[in-house]
């Protein structure tokens, strides 16, 4: 390869606006990547590269302004994306999800039918400047009214069909690729020692050193009043009871379950806690998320049981479950709103394997209504149909450790005040809390007062740390 000759070429041509533009435009889709599946990069990156498509567009309309008419439309075309995209970060941004949604909707279906205009005009245009064949064998080109899958009657009518379906199945295809198919995923718990299951009495005493600093969360905005979570220095809290052995060691373990550190015996040395969230239509899945509720609590987990925890949240698909493998799920998944809960009947046969099969737990938290403790019940009639809610007192696990909850908290009462759950084989693979403590977990904590909020972060450790020790249980007892 000449490399000297390529490096000439990209002094020569690098320059020019449209060799400029391409670049940037590739750059445009990692970070539109990142926004969608990665969450790797700082969101003010992400929102800046947004904004940088602004002038890039506008720069390109006012030079084709006066220009030929097909160009300013296609120009026009390109820009359409950039502009959808930017609108439905702001808005989702600005907190109001259901409106993010409905410009997401109304953006896909422009961009189907803008696309399919211009393929309509580009087989039309392309079929008029053919010239006719001059072999009479079968044509197979679509372009040409004489293929022969055309037929003999009405040609030009099922050319355009042929068009529509075939640029319908390519827009799904695609689609499902950007937003579904996700390959094979792994979920990976921090190792630590204690395979035996034994409760001790310890007292932890913590003082709080808090520094003040600036929070950079992947779905809101720079917080100056960050909870007080951060730069917790741990001294000693207060006194917390009948905590598992399993993940309260301290050091590194053998990979065999024995050994000590902070996590659990079938865990591995660059695994960490995960929190995830399911996305499902009819309601307002993302509740809370653009105020850090999500990595706030993760954050607090990781302080409070010393375990490494990840650092970006992460909105999950219901059928992206079934991409993980039975002894490598999520030991949680967490599912909140205050809508309608719509999910398929494919949706409930996947809930109903990662609860079953793959040892799974979801946690349901009622983010403001009482209809949707309905509609969240009813899924789960449908779910696990042989199986009853039953009340959750103080006294089971997940109210006792590692925080010995004396009431259950609750931010604002959705119909009930205490919490249900579905158990199957003696193990809570449900657990739906009727008062939505994602506010509590949330930037300001939604001015609820601070026992009800440090409350509702312990209910959250309890149920993660239940979810974890379970999943850890069952992994060695069927271990081979």
């Amino acid at each position: 390869m000449d490399w000297l000759r390529i490096r000439k070429l990209l002094q020569h041509h690098g320059r020019r606006p449209v060799v400029l533009t391409g670049i940037f435009a590739v750059l445009w889709c990692l970070l539109w990547l990142d926004s969608r599946v990665g969450f790797f990069l700082p969101p003010w990156l992400v929102t800046l590269g947004f904004l940088a498509a602004v002038p890039v567009c506008l720069y390109w309309m006012w030079r084709w302004k006066n220009g030929p008419p097909l160009v300013f439309r296609a120009v026009l075309t390109a820009c359409i994306l950039p502009a959808w995209q930017l609108a439905t970060r702001f808005t989702g941004h600005g907190g109001d999800d259901s409106l993010a949604a409905s410009i997401y909707l109304a953006g896909m279906l422009g961009a189907f039918f803008i696309g399919l205009a211009w393929a309509v005009w580009w087989i039309d245009r392309q079929t008029k400047r053919l010239e006719k064949p001059a072999s009479p064998g079968r044509i197979w080109d679509p372009r040409h009214l004489a293929a022969w899958y055309f037929g003999r009657r009405n040609r030009k009518l099922h050319q355009s069909l042929f068009t529509i379906l075939t640029y319908t199945s390519m827009f799904g295809a695609v689609f499902l690729i950007l937003t579904r198919l996700t390959g094979c995923s792994i979920y990976k718990a921090p190792l630590g020692g204690g395979g035996e299951e034994k409760q001790l009495t310890q007292t932890v005493r913590v003082q709080k050193s808090i520094k003040k600093k600036y929070v950079i969360n992947p779905y809101s905005s720079i917080l100056f009043n960050p909870p007080p979570i951060d730069d917790v220095k741990l001294q000693v809290l207060e006194v917390t009871e009948h905590l598992y052995k399993i993940g309260q060691g301290h050091g590194h373990g053998n990979g065999n379950g024995e050994g000590e550190g902070s996590g659990f015996s079938s865990g591995t040395a660059k695994g960490k806690v995960r929190f995830i969230r399911l996305k499902y239509d009819g309601g307002d899945w993302a509740q809370d998320m653009d105020r850090g509720s999500d990595l706030n609590l993760l954050t607090e987990y990781g302080v409070r049981l010393g375990q490494p925890v990840n650092d970006r949240p992460e909105p999950m698909e219901i059928s992206r479950l079934k991409s993980f493998p039975a002894r490598k799920s999520p030991p949680m998944v967490y599912m909140t709103g205050q809508q309608n809960i719509n999910v398929s009947d494919g949706e409930i046969k996947i809930l109903r394997t990662y609860l079953l099969d793959h040892h799974g737990m979801l946690f349901g938290d009622n983010g403001g209504s009482s209809g949707w403790e309905g509609q969240f019940i009813s899924m789960m009639q449908k779910v696990l149909p042989k199986v009853e809610p039953i009340s959750v007192y103080l006294d089971h696990p997940i109210h006792r450790i590692p925080y010995a909850l004396p009431r259950l908290p609750i931010v604002a009462p959705h119909g009930r005040s205490n919490a249900l759950g579905w158990v199957v084989d003696g193990r809570l693979v449900v657990y739906y809390h009727p008062g939505d403590i994602g506010d509590a977990w949330s930037d300001g904590h939604s001015g609820v007062p601070q026992p009800i909020w440090e409350s509702c972060y312990q209910l959250g450790v309890n149920v993660i740390f239940y979810a974890h020790v379970e999943y850890n249980k069952w992994l060695e007892s069927t271990r081979k």
